[in-house]
């Protein structure tokens, strides 16, 4: 009887030390993951001062690990056989070293730019799934988010060096390793996370979108407004289409609860969906416009308000939803790309963020479907030579595109620094 990889991968426990040990011995990417952190080949402070913190047995939690080469991490990774493991700022002093140290002598310096999206917070708006469940359909917030936020910290922050990495569950990382991004203080992080966050507020509120400085009707900031031209687009595709958000009572008193008070225009709007509940999502909206059409029809001030509403709603719906927190301290521990979610099995690959919207978080493999890849898979490449283990499963694509991206960082990096030395001999 032939079995599938897939049916074969369930014998692999990922929570189970022998799986754990195999993956972290023969598929865990060792050196671009070095090459990544640490910016050049040879270990400097950025891998010498970092810290990483190991999450193994009986979920002991052990931070302040930090190593001389990767050799070294490696070595203590096949130890302890984490279930995962976070990586932290380079610190002042060695991490490991915290305990000779004076008090409050160790302390954050320098650190990855990092943002964290997590699809629970779209549980108020999602139809499809809710809590840690999530599919291709309901990915499409991620996607959205991906493709505002990647524009926004390429194009008006100037930044480069963005790697996207899946969590293996229900959410995305960025990381951010341009000179500029790493060399940013707290309070400069905090700045550029208080511009690009919009949607604020607790899960009782109803709107969470102001943005507009106090008047209902002021135009948006132009970063805004370009991004509500992309998302225009993506609460059609997502909201109205796939999802059908208003589709239910509970929807569309959300929906109302976000226009202006005109009581007249709200009540013969419910009026109208309760009496056909089978109206869609996209129905609803086209209603809804065409309150804003008949304002304008006449010329009433109160169109610019519906219209600037509706522009909010666009945005409280689409708009990434950051997990602030995480961006704005250096010292801040985020799950490191490549590790195994220990309840889905899932790989914590990147992703390109050009094709997000393509991205099958299903699809993602699992530890124990590249256990059993490794084992069908021949010794030795087309040509003859030895490969990576990794290059032998469905793990190289996702390999390849971290060593494009660390090989991208260090060449900048040298650039600079011989762009530095040449200015400094002038």
């Amino acid at each position: 009887m032939v079995t599938t990889i897939q049916e074969e991968a369930m014998a692999y426990d990922p929570s189970s030390r022998p799986v754990m040990t195999t993956f972290y011995k023969r598929l865990f990417p060792y050196k671009p993951f070095f090459k990544w952190l640490n910016q050049s080949d040879v270990p400097g402070k950025l891998w010498t001062h970092r810290e990483f913190a190991f999450t193994i047995e009986n979920d002991v939690y052990i931070r302040y690990n930090s190593f001389n080469t990767a050799y070294d991490f490696q070595k203590e990774i096949l130890r302890l056989v984490p279930s995962r493991f976070e990586i932290g700022p380079q610190y002042s002093h060695r991490p490991r070293d915290r305990k000779t140290l004076p008090t409050g002598a160790l302390q954050p310096q320098r650190r990855e730019l990092v943002f964290d999206i997590d699809m629970t917070d779209y549980d108020e708006i999602r139809t499809c799934c809710t809590d840690k469940k999530i599919c291709k359909r309901c990915w499409g917030f991620i996607a959205a988010a991906v493709k505002v936020l990647d524009k926004a910290l390429r194009e008006t922050f100037g930044f480069k060096h963005l790697l996207w990495v899946y969590s293996g569950r229900r959410g995305i990382h960025c990381w951010i390793s341009d000179t500029l991004a790493v060399d940013l203080t707290d309070d400069q992080r905090r700045a550029l996370v208080t511009f690009l966050e919009v949607i604020k507020g607790s899960k009782e509120q109803a709107k969470k979108v102001n943005v507009r400085g106090g008047r209902d009707d002021a135009p948006l900031h132009p970063y805004l407004e370009e991004a509500l031209d992309t998302l225009k687009y993506e609460f059609q595709r997502i909201c109205l289409l796939d999802q059908d958000v208003f589709k239910t009572q509970r929807g569309w008193e959300a929906l109302l609860a976000l226009v202006p008070a005109d009581r007249e225009k709200t009540e013969k709007l419910r009026s109208l969906w309760e009496a056909e509940p089978d109206r869609s999502s996209e129905e609803k909206w086209r209603d809804v416009m065409e309150v804003v059409h008949a304002y304008k029809r006449t010329k009433n001030p109160l169109a610019r308000k519906w219209e600037a509403a509706l522009e909010d709603l666009i945005l409280q719906y689409t708009y990434p939803r950051i997990d602030a927190e995480v961006s704005k301290h250096r010292n801040h521990l985020l799950k490191a790309p490549f590790c195994v979610h220990p309840g889905t099995g899932r790989v914590c690959v990147p992703i390109d963020p050009n094709h997000a919207q393509h991205f099958d978080p299903d699809a993602v493999p699992t530890v124990g479907e590249l256990l059993v890849e490794l084992d069908r898979a021949p010794p030795s490449d087309s040509n003859g030579k030895m490969a990576e283990d990794y290059d032998r499963t469905s793990l190289k694509p996702y390999v390849e595109m971290l060593d494009r991206h660390a090989r991208a960082i260090t060449a900048d990096v040298r650039r600079g620094r011989e762009a530095k030395e040449e200015s400094m001999e002038f």
